[in-house]
This record gives structure tokens, C-alpha cells and sequence, in this order.
């Protein structure tokens, strides 16, 4: 007798719990969720798209293939100093975006071992010795790697921010990536949501974003 597939509940997380966020786009029929630094949504529903733009942060999108369950997260580490194999406040940020996004799916009837991930972003947009996009990408990779989930498409670092956009049912990706000037806009807001992070703990279930 064949294995029912699971029917959980359509029941999306965000740390934006409004619709605001969410509206038709008229490239695709699909409705759109946008996300910004520090966002993170999940969903079963086969109609739906997340889009993104990333400069320094990194995107991870995960996608359960057997349950059509999938969603992305939208995060930035803190530019704090860290020594090799050290869990620093600056790592521990990173690694509650990686668990709201893998827990949501879970709660929607997603398995861990089953997740086809995809990763993006991480560029060093910025002109200094800081280099957080490339901290930001050496953070997933690790993660990823200790949680034992495979990378199966990624295009991280270089310079240049870049559009996503990620249909979770199917795990579908398409990336841009930005090149005209007054795309760096994205720059000044992620300095402004790096600064806002140095101010604010992920202790006592404070919402950070």
C-alpha cells in the first residue's frame, strides 16, 4: 500500500506575521513574498514565490521535494571578531535564522534529510577590510556542513548584490545580479540592520527583526 503524502496545515512563519509583504507581481501569477534582512517565511502552498535582493547578507532556500514544502531566511552576522570553531554572539545569529527556517519547514511536514538546499549572496559589497559577505558565506557552509544537509546550487560572493527569487514548492531559483548604480541602496540598509544587531541580544526571546 503506498505512503500518503502528508497534508499539513497551510500555516506560513515570518517575523513579519502581516500580509504587507505579500502581493501579486505581474511577471508571474504567483503571489510574492518579499523578504528583508532578518526575514524568514515558509509555505506549502504550490502558488507561491519569495524574492529577495542580497548584498553582504546570505539567503539559504530549502525545499522538501516529497512534501512541496519549502522557504527561505534572509540573514546577516554581526561584524564581530571570531576565532576558529568558536560559537561567538556574532555566529549564534546565523545559526537562529539556519533553525527558523528548517524548523518551519518541519512544522509544515518537511523531513530534514529529505531538504534540497540552495544558497546565495554573500558578497563583499563594501570597500574595507571587514569583509562580512565572505564571513556570512563561511558561516552557511559550516552550518550546512554540521547539520549534515548538502549544498546543491550556490552562487556566493563576489561584489555585486543580487535579485532572487525562489518558487519553495518546486525549488526552482532565479538569480540576477545588480550591477546598476542605484541598486547599492542595498548596502546602506544592511549597515543599518548590522548596527541594529550590535544593540540587541538573541536572549529572552526578543524579535530582532
Amino acid at each position: 500500500m503506498p505512503l500518503e503524502r502528508p497534508q499539513p496545515s497551510p500555516t506560513r512563519r515570518s517575523n513579519d506575521h502581516s500580509d504587507n509583504r505579500r502581493a501579486p507581481d505581474r511577471d508571474t501569477p504567483a503571489k510574492v513574498t518579499t523578504l528583508y534582512s532578518g526575514d524568514y517565511y515558509v509555505t506549502n502552498q504550490c502558488d507561491e514565490m519569495i524574492v529577495t535582493i542580497l548584498g553582504s547578507c546570505v539567503a539559504a532556500c530549502m525545499h522538501d521535494p516529497w512534501a512541496k514544502v519549502g522557504g527561505m531566511n534572509h540573514f546577516l552576522l554581526p561584524d564581530a571578531k571570531q576565532s576558529e570553531g568558536t560559537i561567538t554572539e556574532s555566529t549564534r545569529y546565523g545559526a537562529f535564522a539556519m533553525e527558523q527556517l528548517i524548523n518551519g519547514i518541519i512544522a509544515l511536514g518537511g523531513v530534514k534529510s529529505r531538504l534540497e538546499v540552495k544558497v546565495f549572496g554573500g558578497a563583499n559589497v563594501i570597500n574595507n577590510s571587514s569583509m562580512i559577505g565572505s564571513k556570512n558565506v563561511a558561516f552557511v557552509k559550516s552550518f550546512l556542513q554540521r547539520e549534515g544537509l548538502r549544498i546543491s546550487s550556490q552562487d556566493l560572493g563576489e561584489t555585486y548584490p543580487r535579485r532572487l527569487r525562489y518558487y519553495p514548492a518546486s525549488g526552482k531559483a532565479m538569480l540576477l545580479k545588480l550591477k546598476r548604480k542605484e541598486d547599492m541602496q542595498i548596502i546602506t540598509e544592511e549597515q543599518r540592520f548590522a548596527q541594529r544587531l550590535k544593540t540587541q541580544s538573541i536572549e529572552g526571546g526578543i524579535e530582532l527583526f
